[in-house]
């Protein structure tokens, strides 16, 4: 069509006013046909010009990009595309193309809907041509919640097979306490039968509320294994979003760092992430990393009870060197937390068990943090890995996957 009217263009003194009429009325029958079918795909298209002011758009791309100054708003021939976003990180990618005159890009972003959901959508970025000249960028948008979800239910499905050890684990806690209240009914048992074949009388007080108690605290016992069983297999159920986790980490120190030095303990904080963002779950993380801390704080504590004190000063005297350090960075195309103490650390068989359910070298401890840090971490899709020594201090080093943009900007900034 386009050859066609170049021909008839070069004729067009020669055409008659029925012909002209006519060629019009073909060409606009074309025009609507094309945008029928521009705004009949799924994939949201967005045409800019040279300064990434906004020429054309379809209705998906309105749907999944969250313009505060839609395409129809006289104000929008006056606002390049970033000022006309409502979401910071797309606005910055926008802009970010603009002024480096980047041609060719593709990242991916979460939105929250009106609604209230998060949806996953991917914006690329290629080089608008027209007779062999650029003139603008094409934007093409794609929705890929559904991608991400399956991403998320097959590591769900994986992390269900330690259910197994889970309910091992309960199975293997249940049976002391089992054991317990048989031994102690079975006494009282015989204590009422003999009694029924002497004098009739009833065991001394003491004795019957003693064997009593004993039942009651273990079937108190069983009730917290139950609750915290119960919480142990509950679905974690994370609402994963891009984020910066540097930014939520800070913050969590801040809320922190007054009690860690009011025991003398030193905090420090570096972020060398570059800013990058990674799927989690905001209060997921949070959780786990208080986790981390609380441990990493008992860890201080024990090795170093003389500097527990208010008397004892961390930043002047050398045996107060309680430590304690959160590290945000990236390696090998992997975002990395390493959270590390130099408190009485670990032995090698500790090591090894300290992810297993209802294992725990505190007197008071359930067994099943270390076993939730471990679930968070999965939920994730991410690894966890630990080095200890004793008397000398834990690491524990959290390892997240990139998103598909930031690898493929660590790939071009490390070569």
């Amino acid at each position: 069509m386009r050859g066609y009217v170049k021909r008839v263009y070069q004729k067009l003194s020669k055409l008659s006013k029925e012909q002209l009429v006519s060629l019009l009325t073909g060409q606009i029958d074309e025009n609507d046909n094309l945008y029928s079918i521009l705004e009949s795909i799924s994939t949201g298209i967005v045409l800019v010009d040279s300064e990434f002011y906004l020429i054309q758009t379809n209705t998906s791309a309105e749907t999944w990009l969250p313009f505060s100054v839609h395409a129809d708003d006289p104000r929008g021939a006056t606002l390049r595309l970033w000022d006309m976003i409502s979401d910071r990180d797309i606005a910055e990618f926008f802009r970010n193309c603009a002024e480096k005159g980047i041609t060719n890009s593709s990242e991916e972003f979460s939105i929250v809907t009106p609604g209230g959901s998060v949806r996953f959508i991917s914006i690329s970025i290629s080089p608008f041509v027209h007779g062999g000249v650029m003139n603008g960028s094409v934007i093409l948008v794609r929705d890929i919640t559904e991608k991400k979800n399956q991403d998320v239910l097959l590591h769900r499905m994986e992390n269900m097979a330690n259910l197994t050890n889970l309910a091992a684990g309960m199975a293997h806690e249940i049976k002391n306490p089992l054991g317990a209240i048989s031994i102690h009914i079975q006494l009282l048992q015989k204590a009422v039968a003999k009694a029924r074949e002497g004098d009739g009388l009833l065991p001394p007080e003491k004795f019957i509320e003693n064997h009593i108690d004993i039942v009651n605290q273990e079937i108190e016992h069983l009730n917290e294994l139950v609750m915290d069983f119960l919480t142990a297999v509950r679905p974690i159920n994370a609402v994963l979003e891009l984020k910066n986790p540097a930014v939520m980490i800070k913050s969590m120190i801040d809320f922190f760092k007054p009690e860690f030095n009011s025991f003398n303990i030193g905090v420090i904080f570096s972020d060398n992430s570059k800013g990058t963002r990674i799927m989690i779950d905001e209060k997921l993380l949070r959780e786990a990393l208080m986790n981390l801390a609380q441990n990493a704080l008992a860890a201080i504590k024990s090795r170093f009870p003389e500097c527990m004190t208010e008397s004892a000063d961390f930043q002047s005297d050398e045996a107060c060197t309680g430590k304690f350090a959160i590290e945000c960075l990236l390696r090998d195309n992997k975002y990395l937390i390493r959270i590390s103490d130099n408190g009485c650390g670990m032995n090698p068989e500790t090591i090894s068990k300290i992810f297993e359910p209802y294992f725990t070298t505190k007197a008071s401890g359930t067994g099943l943090g270390m076993t939730r840090v471990y679930k968070i971490v999965k939920e994730f899709a991410g690894e966890i890995n630990v080095e200890s020594k004793e008397n000398t201090g834990t690491a524990f080093t959290l390892i997240f996957p990139l998103h598909q943009r930031d690898k493929k900007l660590l790939s071009d900034d490390e070569g």
